[in-house]
């Protein structure tokens, strides 16, 4: 940690917003937002299907090439990791946006323009973080900024749907930089008041109901998968998740049959299952696990003594790490501070983010909004609208630089 935070945080950020090194980078920011957008606007073009993110890390490792971070490059899980070498060897902060995005492949993802708004798949979730991040190294480098830590800057693949946090879980539990982290800061989305320190848990099924197939006419009476499905998630939708503390539960994706006039062979369904409390994401789950082999039970139950019982399997896909970097921690005192000295109203959040996995190894880890509006996310009708990024991104750059350092001397 830095000897400059032993300063209180709203006198640190004070310091540091006043400082010559941290208004060129503002100047840099000011002066550049129309060149930012655009670089959104490349990186949003490049398709980043789960699991198909490699083109846009490329991308990513080339702008950070050209901007002077000399050892950039994609690690063994397919993350973009670049260091900026500080004066000293600690603290190492992490700065990171996500590769990925929900949509499949073949997705259009073309932006188009409808005024000032910016519309595509993932143009806000993540383009506008991993836009985030190209701008602050390059305001870095422009504003001649020497920081006392290092910063490691890093497009991580995985965050969404069943990617369950691969690309960070790989960063902190067995790449390079395992065990070699203080600090984490995370870029996901538009917004500047928003504070993310609480990481909210989640488990993530996929189930799948194997029969026989056969016609509709002539072979009606056997287990239908299908059937079995629509009981299952019928009754999972009658849970009564509370409201306090905040539980939800969602059937994202179903499959299953090949044609109106053929009981279907197979079914298949995923299930995202998140709570604000641990205890009762563990009822939840046990309330739907239950469900689904009842449905399954009852559907077998049914069979008119054709063809062999239904097959179930429940694939445990994703199991997102729940915690919370506390309030008072100083990486969320000074999150606080630099938002409030921006002119904008703090506040504090949960949700499930990259910095799900750092907060779980009790590294300090924040999520941050990087400015700018947008709405509609994990949608084809998505859309961003720049106007106010610059508060997103200098806020950004004060946290940084407020956990690294400024080089004195």
């Amino acid at each position: 940690m830095s000897s400059e935070r032993a300063l209180s945080p709203a006198v640190l950020i004070r310091d540091l917003i006043v400082s010559t090194e941290v208004q060129r980078a503002f100047e840099f920011v000011n002066s550049h937002l129309d060149e930012i957008t655009e670089e959104q606007i490349r990186i949003c073009s490049i398709p980043a299907p789960p699991f198909g993110e490699q083109e846009r890390a490329e991308y990513l490792c080339q702008r950070f090439l050209e901007l002077g971070l000399t050892d950039a490059k994609i690690d063994e899980e397919g993350n973009c990791l670049a260091l900026r070498e500080g004066h000293s060897a600690a603290p190492l902060v992490v700065v990171s946006a996500h590769l990925d995005t929900v949509f499949p492949s073949g997705t259009n993802v073309t932006v188009r323009r409808e005024g000032s708004k910016l519309l595509a798949p993932g143009i806000s979730d993540d383009g506008c973080g991993l836009a985030a991040l190209i701008a602050i190294v390059d305001a870095l480098k422009e504003a001649r900024i020497e920081t006392a830590g290092s910063l490691l800057f890093v497009g991580t693949v995985g965050e969404e749907g069943e990617g369950n946090l691969r690309g960070v879980r790989h960063l902190l539990t067995r790449g390079e930089w395992t065990n070699r982290v203080d600090a984490f800061l995370s870029f996901d989305g538009h917004g500047i008041e928003r504070i993310t320190n609480r990481a909210l848990s989640s488990r993530r099924y996929r189930v799948r109901l194997r029969g026989t197939g056969g016609h509709s006419w002539s072979d009606f009476g056997i287990a239908n998968p299908v059937h079995a499905l629509g009981c299952a998630i019928t009754k999972i939708s009658a849970y009564p998740a509370p409201k306090d503390p905040r539980t939800t539960f969602n059937v994202g994706r179903v499959e299953g049959g090949t044609s109106i006039n053929a009981i279907p062979q197979e079914a298949t369904m995923e299930v995202d299952l998140r709570s604000a409390d641990a205890d009762e994401l563990l009822k939840l789950d046990a309330f739907v696990r239950r469900a689904i082999r009842e449905a399954a039970d009852d559907e077998n139950a049914m069979r008119r003594n054709l063809g062999p019982p239904l097959e179930l399997k429940v694939d445990l896909i994703g199991d997102r790490p729940g915690g919370e970097t506390p309030a008072d921690a100083p990486l969320i005192r000074i999150a606080w501070e630099a938002t409030d000295a921006l002119g904008f109203k703090p506040s504090l959040d949960q949700a499930s983010t990259d910095s799900n996995m750092p907060i779980s190894l009790n590294i300090p880890a924040v999520t941050l909004g990087a400015g700018g509006t947008a709405s509609n996310a994990h949608s084809l009708d998505e859309w961003y609208d720049p106007l106010g990024r610059d508060v997103g991104l200098k806020r950004g750059l004060l946290v940084i630089l407020a956990m690294a350092g400024l080089k004195t001397g």
